[in-house]
């Protein structure tokens, strides 16, 4: 049952990182504090997932996915501005059964929307970036190329804050 539980935790571990180059290389934007606090969705088999948002300063979160699972994951993320858009550059940093991750595939891109119902996140599409790349600016390269791409992000995921 433990070797079962570790393969899942590293295999959600993987699945979490998307990028080996980090986008933007310093926290230079306020967090928005809007973001930060529990939130929850409901998934399409009726599971509920958890994303916990805080502060670690003006300009940096923590974030925990799935927050209250089994294993959760765990990130430091800011917003950086990329061609007029501001951007969330998450990167994770372990697990909550004490994993590390251990190659450098890193760092995922989100866009995020604070709307009247929520909270909105679209994960940057490796699939349709790449993901192989040496340095920030081969990924803002493919990032600007498939600017037009519908499929540029994935599917929205919609959050609502709890504890309110």
């Amino acid at each position: 049952m433990i070797n079962k539980l570790l393969i899942i935790s590293i295999s959600l571990l993987l699945v979490a990182c998307d990028f080996t180059v980090s986008l933007s290389e310093k926290p230079e934007m306020m967090i928005d504090n809007r973001a930060v606090g529990l939130w929850e969705r409901t998934k399409h088999d009726g599971h509920k997932e958890r994303l916990l948002i805080l502060p670690l300063n003006d300009r940096e979160y923590f974030v925990s996915w799935p927050e209250g699972a089994n294993t959760e994951l765990y990130a430091r993320a800011h917003l950086f501005d990329f061609s007029g858009r501001t951007l969330v550059q998450l990167q994770w940093f372990g697990n909550s059964d004490g994993g590390v991750p251990d190659d450098n595939q890193l760092y995922q891109i989100a866009a995020y929307a604070i709307t009247d119902n929520g909270l909105e996140i679209r994960m940057l599409n490796a699939d349709v970036t790449g993901k192989d790349f040496q340095t920030a600016g081969e990924l803002a390269k493919a990032i600007k190329a498939n600017a037009d791409n519908p499929s540029l992000f994935r599917e929205k995921m919609s959050y609502i804050k709890t504890g309110e």
